[in-house]
C-alpha cells in the first residue's frame, strides 16, 4: 500500500524535506502533490531516521509547506524502453519531445543499471570508424572503451560530436559500412541552449543518421535535476540496444561540465561540506557510476562505447571535472584553442591525446599492418616538427638543419592535410594512412625509423608520386601566377 504523507517541513532548492516517515528506501519515486491538485515528481535523495530528502525533478517554486502531500511510490525511476526508440527524441525526463506516435515498452528498466561484473566483461579490441583522421589515425576507437573529448568554452565540440555521430560504424578494411554489425547512437545533451538542440537534431535528420539514433535533451532553461538524470536515462537505453538486442551502440554525452554544475548545485542545497572548487567530495564516485557502464559482456555480440564531453572551465585541464575523468577513461582527445584559431576543424591537438587501447584495434585484420608504425612516426615526426619551429622562432629559420626545415614544413602539412577535415568529409582508415604515408614522403628517408623497412618499400614510393604530382600542380599553379 503506498503511503501519503502531510508532512512536509521544508523547501530548499530542488529539494523537498518530508519529516515522520518509515519504510522509505533511496532512489524511491515520489509524487508531491500541491493545494490545487497538481503533482510534481521526484526521488528519495537520502534518508536519515524518519526524515527523507526529495529531489524534484521539476522546479520547486510555487510549492508551499502548508497543504501539500508527499506519496511514496515504493519503485525506483524506470526507462520504457523499446526498439521503436530509435530515430525519437526525448527530453531530460525520458519523455517523447518529437511529437511522434506513443512508444509501446517492451520492458521497463531501472535507469541506475547494474555494475558489470568485472569477470564477465570482455577486453576492448575491435577497431570503430569515426571517419576523423586524427581519433581513427592517431588515437584509434576501440569497441567497448570510454573515451572522452576535452574541450574549452568557444571550440566546436557540438560539430565534431555530430560530425563522429553520423559517421561512426564498425567495419573491418575491405567490408561495407554495416557489415561489422548494427550500429546505433545514443546522444545525451545536458544544459545545452536551443540552438544548439536544433544543430543537433536538424544533423541528425539531415543526413539520414536519426534513423538509427535516439537523443536525449535537456536545455539551459529545463530544470537543473534533469541533467542529474538524463545521461542515466541515455545509458539504460543503451544497455537495452546493446545487450539485449545485440547492437553496437555509441554513446555521446555532452556536456559532462553541465552534469557537474547540477550536482554541485544539489550537493550546497542540501549543505553538504564541498569538496575541490565547491564540487561534492563524492564527484569520483558519482562520475564512475556513468562511465564504468560501458564496455562489452562476454558471450554478447552487443557493446557500448562512450565519448563524453566535456569543456574545461578556462581551458584547465586540472580542473576537478577533467582531472578526475582522466582517471576512470581510457585516455582523452584534446581541443586545440590555437588550432581553432587557426581556422583548422577539427581543432584536435595530438600531441597530449592519448587512446590507451589503441594498440588492441589496430594492426593486420583490424586497420592494416602499418597502422602502428605510422601513427608512432607521424607523432614523433609532428612533436619533433613542432620544436623546430618554436626554434626558428626564437633562432630565425636560417640557424635550423636541412632536417629541421623539413620536420618544419612536415608539422604544417600534417595540421593542414591531416588534421584539417571538412565538417561532412568521412575518411576511411585506408584514407587516413595512405594520407600519412603521403605527409612521411617530404622526410627524408633516413629519419623513418619507426616504420618497417618492407613497410616503406611497400606504400612510400606510391606516396612520393603522389607528392611529386603536387608539387608539379603547385609549380604550374605559380607559373600561372608569374604570367
Amino acid at each position: 500500500m503506498l503511503k501519503e504523507y502531510k508532512t512536509v517541513k521544508e523547501i530548499t532548492g530542488p529539494l523537498v524535506i518530508v519529516e515522520g516517515v518509515s519504510d522509505v528506501k533511496y532512489e524511491e519515486l515520489v509524487d508531491i502533490e500541491l493545494q490545487d491538485g497538481s503533482k510534481r515528481r521526484g526521488r528519495v535523495l537520502e534518508v536519515d531516521g524518519d526524515k527523507a530528502v526529495i529531489q524534484l525533478f521539476e522546479e520547486t517554486r510555487g510549492i508551499s509547506v502548508e497543504g501539500t502531500k508527499a506519496k511514496f511510490l515504493g519503485k525506483t525511476m524506470e526507462l520504457p524502453v523499446s526498439e521503436e526508440m530509435l530515430g525519437r527524441v526525448f527530453d531530460g525526463s525520458g519523455r517523447p519531445k518529437d511529437k511522434g506516435p506513443k512508444i509501446i515498452p517492451e520492458k521497463k528498466l531501472d535507469i541506475n543499471g547494474a555494475p558489470l561484473n568485472p569477470y564477465a566483461r570482455d577486453y576492448p579490441n575491435d577497431f570503430i570508424q569515426t571517419g576523423v583522421s586524427t581519433i581513427d589515425g592517431m588515437n584509434t576507437l576501440v569497441r567497448g572503451q570510454k573515451l572522452p573529448i576535452f574541450s574549452g568554452s568557444g571550440l566546436p565540440h557540438a560539430e565534431l560530436a555530430a560530425m563522429i555521430a553520423r559517421q561512426a560504424k564498425v567495419t573491418k578494411p575491405g567490408e561495407k559500412d554495416g557489415d561489422g554489425g548494427e550500429f546505433a547512437v545514443v546522444f545525451g545533451a545536458m544544459g545545452i541552449t536551443f540552438a544548439e538542440s536544433e544543430f543537433f537534431i536538424n544533423e541528425f535528420r539531415k543526413t539520414g543518421a536519426i534513423e538509427r539514433a535516439t537523443l536525449f535533451v535537456n536545455l539551459a532553461d529545463d530544470p537543473v535535476v534533469e541533467r542529474i538524470i538524463l545521461p542515466r536515462l541515455a545509458l539504460t537505453a543503451a544497455e537495452y540496444l546493446a545487450f539485449e538486442k545485440g547492437m553496437h551502440v555509441l554513446v555521446i554525452l555532452t556536456d559532462l561540465t553541465n552534469y557537474c554544475e547540477a550536482l554541485r548545485e544539489v550537493s550546497a542545497a542540501r549543505k553538504e561540506v564541498p569538496g575541490r572548487r565547491g564540487y561534492p567530495g563524492y564527484l569520483y564516485t558519482d562520475l564512475a557510476t556513468l562511465y564504468e557502464r560501458a564496455g562489452r559482456i562476454k558471450g554478447k555480440p552487443g557493446s557500448i562505447t562512450q565519448i563524453p564531453i566535456l569543456s574545461m572551465p578556462e581551458d584547465d585541464k586540472t580542473h576537478p571535472i577533467p582531472d578526475l575523468t582522466g582517471y576512470i577513461t581510457e585516455g582523452q582527445i584534446m581541443l586545440s584553442r590555437e588550432l581553432h584559431n587557426k581556422g583548422i576543424f577539427p581543432p584536435i591537438d595530438v600531441l597530449p591525446s592519448l587512446s590507451r587501447l589503441k594498440d588492441k584495434g589496430i594492426g593486420e585484420g583490424k586497420t592494416r599492418e602499418d597502422h602502428s608504425g605510422v601513427l608512432n612516426q607521424l607523432f614523433a615526426a609532428y612533436a619533433r616538427g613542432k620544436d623546430a619551429k618554436e626554434l626558428a622562432v626564437i633562432l630565425g629559420e636560417a640557424a635550423l638543419s636541412d632536417a629541421d626545415k623539413k620536420f618544419a614544413k612536415f608539422a604544417d602539412e600534417f595540421e593542414n592535410r591531416f588534421v584539417r577535415q571538412k565538417s561532412d568529409e568521412d575518411r576511411s582508415i585506408i584514407e587516413t594512412l595512405t594520407l600519412g604515408w603521403e605527409l612521411m614522403s617530404i622526410l627524408p628517408e633516413s629519419e623513418l625509423k619507426r616504420v618497417k623497412e618492407e613497410q616503406i618499400k611497400k606504400y612510400l614510393p606510391s606516396a612520393k608520386k603522389e607528392e611529386k604530382k603536387i608539387e608539379k600542380v603547385e609549380e604550374e599553379e605559380k607559373e600561372k601566377e608569374l604570367v
